[in-house]
C-alpha cells in the first residue's frame, strides 16, 4: 500500500469551488505513479524493459468533493494480477479518515515495440505486492452503448491531450467528455472502458447517450469505433 497527503489547490476546483472530477481522477493516477517511481518501476525502469501499463477500465465511486484547501490523502494498492491484466484500488480520505471516494481499476501491461498486450511476469508485480480488494459491487469492465444517440462536433487530438506514452491520457478522456453532461450533475459514480489509444491529429468524434443512472459519452473514432466509453451516474 502507497499513500501520499495533498491539499486542494485553486487550479484544481470546478466552478463549485470543490475538486473537479477531473482532479480527482488525476490524484490517483499520481498516486500509482509516485509508488512506481519509489520501487524503482517507473517511466525510465518501464522504459527500458520496453513496457508499459496502460488503463483499461475505471470503477469510481464518490462520496463527495473536497473544497478548496482541504487536506486529503490518497492511497492505492495493487490488489491482484491475471495474465495480461493487474488489478488496483484507490482509496481517497479526508483528515478524519472518512472516504471521499475510492476506486477500482483494470490495468494492461503493453509492449511498447510491438504496441501489443503481453502476459505479466513475476518481475512485473513483485515490488508492488498484493493487498485485499476493498469491497466494492463488482461491475463488468464492459459497458454497453445503446441504440441511438447525439452527434457532437469532431474534435483533433491535441499536444496537450498527450502524456510520456504519446497517446492522450486517461484523464483527459474523462476530462472531454464531461463537457457533454449538465454542468449543474454531481457525478456520483464513474465508469470508463478504455478500448484503443487515440494519437496525436486523430479526430475523436463523440456521440452522447441519455441512460436512467445519467449519461453516457462515446468518444470514437471517425469510423464509429470507440477510443473510451465514459459512463456518468448520478
Amino acid at each position: 500500500m502507497y499513500s501520499f497527503e495533498s491539499r486542494i489547490r485553486y487550479s484544481e476546483l470546478a466552478e463549485n469551488g470543490c475538486l473537479s472530477l477531473y482532479g480527482l481522477v488525476n490524484y490517483m493516477q499520481d498516486c500509482a505513479c509516485f509508488e512506481s517511481e519509489e520501487l524503482q518501476m517507473g517511466i525510465g525502469a518501464l522504459e527500458q524493459m520496453k513496457k508499459t501499463w496502460v488503463l483499461n477500465f475505471w470503477q469510481i465511486v464518490i462520496d463527495r468533493y473536497p473544497k478548496m484547501g482541504e487536506k486529503m490523502t490518497i492511497t492505492t494498492r495493487a490488489c491482484g494480477y491475471e495474465k495480461l491484466f493487474g488489478y488496483r484500488n484507490f482509496m481517497l480520505t479526508d483528515e478524519k479518515g472518512e472516504y471521499i471516494a475510492k476506486a477500482y481499476s483494470i490495468w494492461t501491461l503493453i509492449d511498447q515495440v510491438k504496441g501489443r498486450p503481453v502476459m505479466v511476469q513475476e518481475e512485473d508485480v513483485a515490488p508492488y505486492g498484493i493487498a485485499e480488494p476493498l469491497p466494492m459491487e463488482p461491475v463488468s469492465r464492459k459497458i454497453s452503448i445503446p441504440e441511438g444517440g447525439e452527434r457532437q462536433e469532431p474534435y483533433p487530438v491535441q499536444e496537450c491531450d498527450l502524456d510520456t506514452n504519446h497517446h492522450v491520457n486517461n484523464g483527459q478522456y474523462i476530462r472531454m467528455a464531461s463537457a457533454y453532461i449538465p454542468r449543474d450533475m454531481m457525478v456520483r459514480e464513474l465508469r470508463v472502458e478504455y478500448k484503443k489509444q487515440a494519437l496525436l491529429g486523430d479526430v475523436i468524434e463523440p456521440v452522447v447517450y441519455q441512460i436512467p443512472e445519467g449519461y453516457l459519452v462515446a468518444l470514437n473514432d471517425t469510423r464509429g469505433k470507440a477510443y473510451a466509453v465514459v459512463q456518468f451516474m448520478r
